[in-house]
């Protein structure tokens, strides 16, 4: 397990998590800013659609990809430098987008300049997301991680409906590149601040495990299977399906709010379910600190989660499609602090860089190929079919949960 003793003795841990929660809040911002404005920006630039979808995906494909080789770099050279470079490297990112306005400057394509600047901030963002949580690791004990945890997630999954809001307003009144470059300030000052505060935290043991070791550890840890298991399939059914199958769900059941079509009903839909997911964040992440076994508040978690598919299957109008994402993001911010928290409980202090990177593949895995199975498998046996069969899935994560992750932490 992680040693406790820097957290009580060398660091101020209240000083180190704040400055953590403002630079994944500023980046996750700095990510968000694309989402409202490539899409707008596509056809004035002459991108096809499939690029921009390209585009806006590439970061979690890079991140999907480098997430374990951060955390062997963190791990191997202590948090500090990876995650300020991270940081960095995410604040710049948005510099890029604002330049493929011009990239006939530097003889390429828009469409080039974008793939670039989103893939870098891919790079950035694995660093940031592992580096956060082997930093948090370090600096909490048993009696405090699931707070600290709690609110460092919800920073990050507040900043980026803040980005999404921001960049469509900053676009609307003044341009997008207002928008980007405004994104890339913050995105920097996160680093600046991440550069002044974060201290240097590598492990005091010598013999460090190596990279191709980790697939035998994972599988040599039930409880590291199952959490990295349910991870993907929380993220598969929000990041994947809930929030790529929103949009057609709302026009299908001819869903609206007030004038708005669809698109802004969806819209609010999926801001509704981020903001109570950002709450439980912190709720959960807190209230777990207090349990002998932090995956015990997993399971009404899921319930909530399972609850609130059944309820868009069964209930497709407004009130019941607010109510039934309410209860996902529930389900969604009770889940995850718990056991990203277990992780650190149960994770060697020289290891903790490494099992943080593999439990952001599970999750980034889920992610990636929700979309690519939801809307398909909607068009073939219709969204309530396809939200009782992720009904079925929550069943499936809380069987693995009481039978893997109750019982005593050794």
């Amino acid at each position: 397990m992680p040693t406790s003793s820097q957290a009580t003795d060398d660091y101020d841990v209240r000083t180190i998590a704040l400055s953590l929660i403002a630079g994944v809040f500023f980046g996750g911002m700095a990510g968000g800013v694309a989402f409202p404005t490539l899409p707008r920006l596509g056809p004035l630039l002459g991108i096809s659609t499939l690029l921009v979808g390209l585009i806006l995906s590439i970061n979690r494909m890079v991140r999907l990809v480098l997430n374990t080789p951060a955390g062997q770099v963190i791990d191997r050279v202590g948090t500090r430098r990876p995650l300020v470079v991270g940081f960095l490297v995410q604040g710049l990112a948005p510099f890029g987008y604002a330049l493929a306005l011009h990239a006939e400057v530097l003889h390429l394509t828009p469409a080039d300049v974008f793939l670039l600047s989103r893939a870098l901030w891919g790079v950035g963002s694995a660093f940031v997301f592992v580096g956060a949580f082997s930093t948090i690791t370090h600096v909490t004990t048993a009696a405090n991680r699931g707070r600290w945890v709690g609110y460092m997630r919800g920073g990050q999954t507040l900043g980026f409906p803040a980005g999404l809001v921001a960049g469509g307003l900053l676009a609307d009144a003044y341009s997008f590149e207002a928008a980007f470059l405004a994104a890339g300030v913050v995105g920097v000052f996160a680093a600046v601040v991440a550069f002044l505060v974060l201290p240097d935290l590598r492990s005091t043991v010598g013999q460090q495990t190596r990279l191709r070791d980790i697939p035998r550890l994972v599988s040599a840890d039930v409880r590291v299977l199952s959490i990295g298991t349910v991870n993907f399939l929380v993220r598969f059914l929000f990041a994947g399906v809930l929030l790529s199958t929103v949009v057609l769900y709302a026009a299908r059941h001819d869903i609206h709010v007030g004038a708005l079509s669809e698109t802004g009903a969806s819209g609010i839909v999926m801001a509704v379910s981020v903001v109570f997911s950002s709450v439980t964040t912190v709720v959960v992440g807190r209230a777990s600190d207090a349990l002998d076994n932090r995956a015990y508040v997993t399971v009404p978690s899921l319930a909530a989660l399972g609850a609130g598919f059944g309820l868009l299957a069964a209930w497709p109008t407004l009130v019941g499609a607010l109510v039934g994402v309410s209860l996902i993001g529930v389900g969604v911010g009770g889940t995850n602090p718990p056991l990203l928290a277990y992780l650190g409980d149960i994770t060697p202090s020289d290891d903790v860089g490494k099992f943080g990177g593999v439990y952001n593949v599970f999750g980034d895995l889920g992610s990636t190929l929700g979309p690519l199975v939801a809307l398909p498998v909607a068009g073939v046996v219709g969204y309530g079919v396809e939200y009782v069969a992720c009904v079925v899935l929550v069943a499936l994560a809380v069987a693995l949960v009481v039978l893997t992750l109750f019982g005593p932490i050794e």
